[in-house]
């Protein structure tokens, strides 16, 4: 290269065709591209779309992890064992976060009831999704890979128990977009508290487009998102006028580095100032009818003390609606067209160590919170026409152990009774979208290990993929030179076909 040229010169001469069509992409045409994508979704490849069943997800994961033991396996053999030694058979060469040598078998602490034309087992705590159970299809066979909190919901919500990847809604939303460009297409909300153990990164996009993170919102009474509205002075058309420089700014920049996060940078501000109009009213519960507000439990404008305490397990209270808010706020985003709602509710890890996080005393309270607002979001999706086309799915990160957590109270004492975490057999449920409602798996007598119908969770990341109507196999997004998917790199997750209308 002559290097007497002037720089700009130079740079025009080393432009070969070649790099000329590799980097014609990454001009304005494919500004407009990058929010057509985020809208309808990725379409470089549509091989991996196939005939879905569902328009929407709602996921309730319930961070923690509920007992399944106490909820929805109802085990006699395990009663009978109550506050006898564990056999040594499911204790060695086992790996458990807290028990400590030789602990306590600890039977279902609450009394169970048949329940529908499915004549399934729930337990006394839910007594309002007891009346739903012909519409759910309860898993009661699933086990993960993980034994501790962040990289067991990593692996559920991301498919990998590193930090790093897309989470669900994420690839989701990458998929197939979002049904209304004035809202985003992956909407997070969350109550008890704090947020789940592996943190904001389980609603992150990873390696895809940050255009297709998860918005949180807010339901403490304040925006429901942050610097969303404008400030006090600035009105909507300076805002406007605003936003125009930055892009134009953002373009100039875009044009000399190339950079595609400067392109999903100019996406974010554009669907920023759309959402400005639109979020506020979807958010806004108050215009629902009173009859929706007490099905639901809802409170418009309700602030627990919990959300903003050191300690939130000690201030829970059966009446706190800020899940409840979060349920009818779920049915009005995906009435309105957004893709996938994700449900944190933190505060379901019962160790029986402290005050606060006990079997016997906090899941009452925990289950109080849920129960009627879960059932009442079925039961409003169903009225609305939209349970059909709506996947509902809830559960935690994996399960509890059929014997008691020993590493503070050998024996039992009331207020500290808890479980410790078990990655081997756990309870999850679906229902709706396409999903045929009844009993799948089953686990031995104890509930230590599945012995019917085992679920993976690439299984049920799988199952969710193939609803939505996206090809688990073939859907992937390459990066650091291999084909990366939600399910994994193996073929080791199947579709539930047997649980599929």
């Amino acid at each position: 290269m002559d290097s007497s040229l002037p720089l700009r010169l130079q740079k025009i001469r080393a432009v070969t065709r070649r790099h000329f069509f590799g980097q014609a992409g990454l001009g304005f045409g494919a500004l407009a591209l990058n929010s057509l994508l985020a809208r309808d979704g990725h379409a470089e490849d549509p091989s991996f779309r196939i005939p879905a069943r569902v328009k929407s997800v709602i996921y309730l994961h319930m961070a923690g992890s509920p007992s399944q033991l106490d909820l929805f396996e109802n085990k006699p053999a395990l009663a009978k064992l109550h506050d006898t030694e564990c056999p040594q058979e499911y204790l060695e060469g086992k790996r458990f976060a807290f028990i400590k040598g030789t602990p306590k078998m600890l039977g279902p602490q609450f009394s169970y009831k048949q329940y529908g034309e499915t004549g399934q087992w729930v337990s006394e705590l839910l007594p309002n999704l007891c009346r739903q159970i012909d519409d759910l299809c309860v898993i009661r066979s699933i086990s993960t890979e993980q034994f501790n909190h962040s990289p067991a919901q990593l692996l559920m919500q991301t498919g990998n128990p590193l930090l790093g990847s897309p989470a669900m809604g994420s690839w989701i939303t990458y998929g197939l977009g979002s049904e209304n460009e004035n809202l985003p297409g992956f909407v997070v909300l969350s109550s008890g508290g704090k947020t789940p153990s592996a943190g904001k990164s389980l609603w992150g996009s990873g390696f895809l487009p940050t255009v297709y993170q998860g918005v949180q919102c807010r339901t403490d009474g304040g925006d429901p998102i942050l610097y969303l509205s404008d400030p006090k002075g600035v009105s909507r058309s300076a805002r406007r006028k605003t936003l125009d420089a930055l892009n134009d700014l953002n373009r100039y920049q875009h044009q000399h580095v190339g950079d595609p996060e400067t392109m999903t940078r100019i996406a974010q501000y554009e669907l920023a100032y759309r959402m400005q109009t639109s979020v506020p009213e979807v958010m806004d519960i108050s215009r629902e009818s009173q009859s929706t507000l007490e099905l639901y439990g809802a409170k418009p404008g309700f602030v627990s003390k919990a959300e903003s305490a050191a300690d939130p397990r000690t201030l829970y209270k059966g009446d706190d609606a800020t899940f409840a808010n979060n349920c009818l706020l779920a049915r009005r985003l995906v009435e309105n067209g957004v893709r996938f709602v994700q449900l944190y509710d933190w505060g379901w890890d019962h160790h029986g160590s402290s005050r606060g996080e006990s079997i016997d005393e906090t899941l009452p309270i925990k289950c109080r919170q849920i129960d009627q607002s879960i059932a009442a979001l079925l039961a409003d999706l169903k009225q609305r026409g939209m349970f059909d086309e709506t996947l509902v799915i809830w559960g935690g990160e994996f399960g509890r152990t059929p014997m008691m957590q020993n590493n503070v109270n050998k024996k039992l004492v009331k207020g500290f009774i808890g479980r410790d975490h078990h990655p081997h057999a756990f309870t999850m449920w679906m229902a709706g979208g396409g999903i045929k409602p009844g009993m799948y798996g089953q686990t031995d007598e104890i509930g230590y290990y599945p012995v019917e119908n085992p679920v993976s969770v690439r299984d049920l990341q799988a199952t969710i993929l193939h609803q939505t109507g996206l090809d688990p196999y073939r859907f992937n997004f390459p990066y650091q030179g291999l084909n990366q998917r939600l399910i994994g790199p193996t073929q080791q997750g199947r579709v539930l076909t047997d649980i599929l209308l």
